[in-house]
């Protein structure tokens, strides 16, 4: 495994659609691990294709229940009742905001050799995954911010928890 870079907002990459997955393979596999690794080195919940400059529809996702891999994911439901949540992005160092979110989702998505599933989420794994499924269509959380965090809201919050 290896550490990738991360691409940082700005960089035309990150508002490319990316491809579908058609290949199952060693090469998948490799990235897989890589943005697991990536991930979690950098203190995130989740991370997708283009964030490492891999335009292909992957993303990895853990909020602390172990990682999910998702290959070419869709979502086939959400719940009409939302979330306000904080939101920030490894793209986007520095920068946190509120967003509104379903509280509840399912997607469907295919595991590193192929095989559909399904995974429910609520509350943070929801919102991760409509932020990283967002990243394959060229989109960045800064896109529906509702209102920009300053560091003193931050440091608030966190004295909450």
């Amino acid at each position: 495994m290896a550490l990738r870079t991360i691409t940082k907002e700005g960089d035309p990459i990150l508002r490319k659609v990316c491809r579908p997955v058609t290949e199952f393979n060693e090469r998948l596999w490799t990235v897989l691990d890589d943005m697991a690794e990536t991930m979690h080195h950098a203190d995130g919940v989740g991370l997708a294709g283009p964030q490492i400059s891999y335009l292909r529809r992957v993303v990895v996702i853990d909020v602390g229940e172990g990682v999910i891999e998702m290959i070419n994911p869709e979502i086939v439901e959400v719940s009409k009742e939302t979330q306000y949540c904080r939101e920030g992005c490894l793209s986007v160092p520095g920068k946190w905001g509120m967003t509104t979110r379903p509280v509840k989702i399912k997607a469907k998505a295919q595991d590193r050799h192929g095989n559909w599933f399904e995974v429910e989420g609520e509350q943070l794994l929801a919102q991760a995954i409509c932020h990283e499924l967002e990243h394959l269509d060229g989109k960045l959380f800064i896109d529906i911010v509702e209102e920009w965090l300053k560091p003193e809201d931050l440091e608030e919050q966190d004295d909450r928890k």
